[in-house]
């Protein structure tokens, strides 16, 4: 009987493979086993720094900055083929690192101008930060899944931004949010959210164009979708208005914004009274004719006698306000001996010609100690000197007979006006043609008094390199500053992106704060910027000239320059939190698996 049981006709279950069921399958893994070249990690690393590169100030109209928004999309897909992949750590970093490192290197180069270790140093350090929150992101969504993990990247992002702001190595100028200075008029609301607010924009976007992207990578390869597609038109036209209308989100959320900006850029209007004021740009070297010691060296009687022509040019009855670059006095003058200077003395007799005429100019100062005690961190010592600090200082004459002003600028560059002791003996060798080591520095904002003639004339005197600060120069706002007055020293980066970064900068702060910004800068850009944030009028670079304008002088208080930073402080809180919870997350499941 058993030879009669049914076993013949069952042998074709080996056969019932479904092998026609098979081939289909195969093809569809074969696109995993042979990825395309630009699904390389070198390359979507490659990728990524060229979209943000290409995205990034100072191109000078707007249509590359939408880059910014696919610019971090390359660097998601890299990210999501390690996990699939299971890759080592090692690896997960070092891509990581290469993408960045390479974003730092195509957009600051140009800081090796001056010095080539510093213009290493800026950009492989640098580099080395960013990885601290995607290593943070990976280690959340490794712990938390990818719906946390996903939300936790721009948050650790914007967190490591608002700490990049305040540490002792603040490198700040790649704040994704300072990507749209060369589109001012798509962020005219950073007058509520600041540049922070550009940055939540950025990963918002970059965010929902990787859900579509990945979206679409599993529309093409599912084979479960094409059975559907198969059997049900109904099915085919569910799935193409899930799968657009990732596409179509991400669309919007870049519109809307930008329609808000429009509508608010529309209907704001100047506001304050009126200041006529001058800027002068006397376009000395740095490297051949600034500094004693240069080859063409200018001596300093004849740049002040350049200063002095060049501001005349520009004057007429109603000027208020005159503007000299940063260090336009270089001899270091001491601060509690300077009206004994021949040069101050002549400053004073040529405001005494010009009644009505305020001036702030750029100027090395050096302030002295009683005592140890009384010293500061950055001071230093020399038997004959005692204690004492040099600072890179702004000096406002408000009348020929007033005591000056001194405001001692206060947002240092690291690793050459303020080292942390860390560092101090890897960067004393570094020359960038000025003090190197830590300068003296002030901790508040120093708003200048308004003149008798123009009470609604207050200054914030901002220099250089502080320009970049959205948190700080809205202190300057909060503490009564009608007017922004960067004096700065561009030529220290020849002709490259450097200076017009910088210049499109401070676009971004005039909306941020709705103050007018008057520019006075050795060489580079010289000129006015109104409220919100249109150059209105620009110099030539590399010539010495001057430019006359009338201000409005504002005294209105937006809602960023009141509260300051929220979003970086939100982030920050939530950042920490998240972080405590990934972690706590990943214990508990050690225990409870162990």
């Amino acid at each position: 009987m058993k030879e009669t049981s049914p076993r013949p006709p069952a042998s074709p279950a080996p056969a019932a493979k479904t092998e026609p069921a098979a081939t289909p399958m195969t093809t569809t893994m074969i696109p995993t086993a042979k990825t395309s070249p630009w699904q390389h990690p070198a390359a979507l690393a490659g990728l990524g720094a060229l979209l943000l590169w290409g995205g990034w100030a100072p191109w000078p109209t707007a249509w590359l900055v939408p880059l910014l928004f696919i610019g971090w999309v390359p660097y998601l897909l890299m990210e999501r083929q390690f996990t699939l992949a299971g890759a080592r750590k090692g690896r997960v970093f070092a891509s990581t690192y290469l993408f960045l490192v390479l974003w730092n290197a195509l957009t600051t180069w140009w800081v090796s101008y001056a010095e080539l270790t510093a213009g290493i140093a800026a950009v492989v350090l640098n580099a080395l930060l960013m990885c601290l929150p995607l290593m943070a992101f990976r280690q959340t969504k490794k712990r938390l899944g990818n719906r946390w993990g996903y939300l936790s990247l721009p948050i650790y992002w914007i967190a490591f931004e608002q700490l990049h702001l305040h540490w002792d190595i603040t490198w700040p100028w790649l704040t994704l949010g300072n990507g749209f200075a060369a589109a001012p008029q798509w962020v005219q609301w950073y007058e509520y959210t600041g540049f922070l607010g550009g940055s939540v924009w950025v990963w918002a976007v970059n965010l929902l164009f990787f859900s579509w992207v990945v979206s679409k990578e599993l529309k093409v390869k599912s084979e479960e979708l094409k059975l559907l597609v198969d059997s049900s038109r109904q099915a085919v036209g569910f799935e193409f208005l899930t799968f657009n209308s990732k596409l179509l989100t991400s669309l919007l959320v870049i519109v809307l914004p930008i329609g808000l900006s429009y509508l608010i850029g529309a209907t704001y209007q100047e506001k304050g009274p009126t200041a006529e004021v001058v800027v002068v740009q006397p376009n000395l070297d740095p490297y051949v004719e600034k500094f004693e010691g240069g080859a063409k060296f200018v001596p300093y009687d004849e740049q002040l006698t350049r200063l002095l022509s060049l501001s005349e040019q520009k004057l007429t009855p109603q000027t208020r306000l005159v503007i000299w670059p940063e260090t336009a006095l270089e001899e270091a003058y001491w601060e509690n001996t300077i009206e004994s200077n021949p040069k101050i003395r002549r400053i004073r007799e040529w405001l005494t010609r010009h009644p009505g005429v305020a001036l702030l100019t750029g100027i090395t100062t050096i302030g002295s100690y009683p005592n140890k005690e009384a010293a500061s961190e950055s001071a230093r010592f020399r038997d004959d000197l005692g204690y004492y600090d040099i600072f890179n200082t702004g000096a406002y004459f408000a009348a020929p007979t007033a005591p000056i002003a001194f405001y001692h600028k206060s947002r240092l560059v690291p690793g050459v006006e303020k080292v942390p002791p860390i560092l101090a003996s890897i960067v004393s060798h570094i020359d960038l043609g000025g003090t190197v080591g830590s300068v003296g520095s002030q901790a508040e904002r120093t708003v200048y008094a308004a003149p008798a003639n123009a009470p609604a004339l207050r200054v914030a005197p901002v220099i250089c390199y502080e320009s970049i600060y959205g948190d700080f120069l809205a202190e300057y706002a909060r503490n009564g500053a009608t007017l922004l007055a960067l004096f700065t020293n561009d030529a220290w980066w020849h002709d490259s992106p450097g200076y017009r970064q910088l210049l499109s900068y401070g676009r971004l702060r005039c909306i941020e704060t709705r103050r007018d910004l008057a520019r006075s800068a050795n060489t580079g850009f010289t000129g006015f910027i109104n409220q919100k944030g249109e150059i209105t009028q620009r110099e030539p670079a590399w010539i010495p000239t001057a430019s006359r304008a009338t201000v409005h002088l504002n005294d209105e208080v937006t809602f960023y320059a009141r509260f300051g930073e929220l979003i970086g402080r939100g982030a920050q809180l939530l950042a920490v939190l998240l972080l405590g919870f990934a972690i706590a997350t990943g214990f508990s499941r050690k225990i409870s698996q162990g």
